[in-house]
């Protein structure tokens, strides 16, 4: 189900400046949270604070676990294999329109490209994909970005031929001949790109076309929030000490980002241009009540319209219950 990922770890020098951007946390011992993530080019400063044991200085002990099926996360946590995951907040919106009491506590990047519907040349619009094998990942990033792009152009998952696969699967799959239409997010994405000499397949859609609609974020469950504060307060602060890493050494963050993508520096470089991620400053405007897609209010409205009408869940969720923003406003103030 799980594909674990050991990420060696290296010690920075103790006065290391980004090391010591906010006060370390009164914690005794250091605390520890598995969190749940997959690969994925929007999580860099995650990837950074692991490698560099940025989370060490505020008395946390994080476990990145790699899953292959995103969609597997919030039943890893639902069973307390997991303490928290990187989910998107269409998935949040889901888990909390059917009971349960997850929480999102703080957004990390918006998909600026980053997740994409391939097809093969010959296909020239969505309105093409009318009876076409189409292969995604149902309850995921990539089944909700498909579902709107075909909402936006008539069409619905009834005049599509669907195929149940992995985001990981696609590449192969379309790479076989026997599947003309994939979703799926980077690296993926350029891997289909690529294949055939690089003009056998091309992007019809992508987040770009949907922008704030596709929100990577990191989830608690309530409990897990009342139970460990400190812990999940410690994990945001080292994703802000990973992304000023990146500002301040953006050569040695692509390589060490590279090296959990799979890829070289400068391919990591390509993939993170397709997310954006959210400095402190700007994720107030997330948990803030307005139609703008960058509000989980506004992209949660169009989202949750487009789950109810799937049938993925039963009613639109109070959206206020879908997040917790203690953590990001006291670390603002």
């Amino acid at each position: 189900m799980s594909k674990l990922r050991s990420l060696n770890k290296t010690l920075i020098a103790a006065g290391l400046a980004v090391a010591t951007l906010f006060s370390p946390l009164a914690i005794q011992a250091a605390e520890k949270l598995k969190i749940g993530t997959v690969v994925w080019a929007g999580y860099g400063p995650f990837y950074v604070a692991d490698k560099l044991d940025l989370f060490k200085p505020h008395g946390l002990d994080v476990d990145l676990q790699f899953f292959n099926d995103p969609a597997l996360i919030p039943t890893a946590m639902l069973s307390r294999a997991l303490d928290g995951g990187m989910l998107t907040y269409d998935q949040v919106v889901a888990s909390v329109a059917k009971g349960l009491k997850h929480r999102v506590v703080m957004p990390i990047d918006f998909s600026n490209g980053g997740d994409a519907i391939v097809a093969e040349a010959s296909i020239q619009s969505i309105a093409d994909f009318k009876g076409k094998k189409v292969g995604f990942n149902p309850l995921s990033p990539s089944d909700f970005l498909l579902a709107y792009a075909l909402q936006q152009n008539g069409l619905s998952e009834k005049d599509i031929d669907a195929v149940n696969m992995t985001p990981e699967g696609i590449p192969g799959a379309m790479a076989s001949g026997n599947l003309p239409v994939g979703v799926t997010y980077e690296p993926n994405v350029s891997q289909i790109l690529s294949m055939g000499g690089g003009d056998k397949f091309k992007v019809i859609y992508s987040s770009k076309d949907a922008p704030g609609l596709i929100t990577d974020v990191l989830v608690f469950d309530e409990a897990v929030i009342a139970k460990k504060p400190a812990a999940i307060k410690a994990m945001i602060q080292g994703y802000l000490d990973g992304l000023a890493y990146m500002k301040a050494h953006p050569d040695e963050a692509a390589k060490i980002i590279g090296e959990v993508l799979g890829v070289s520096a400068e391919e990591a470089v390509e993939q993170m241009a397709g997310a954006y991620n959210i400095p402190l400053a700007e994720m107030g405007k997330s948990f803030t009540p307005s139609d703008d897609t960058h509000s989980f209010h506004g992209s949660g409205a169009i989202i949750a319209k487009l789950l109810k009408d799937n049938g993925q869940i039963p009613a639109i969720p109070d959206f206020s219950k879908t997040y917790d923003a203690q953590f990001t406003e006291a670390l603002a103030q």
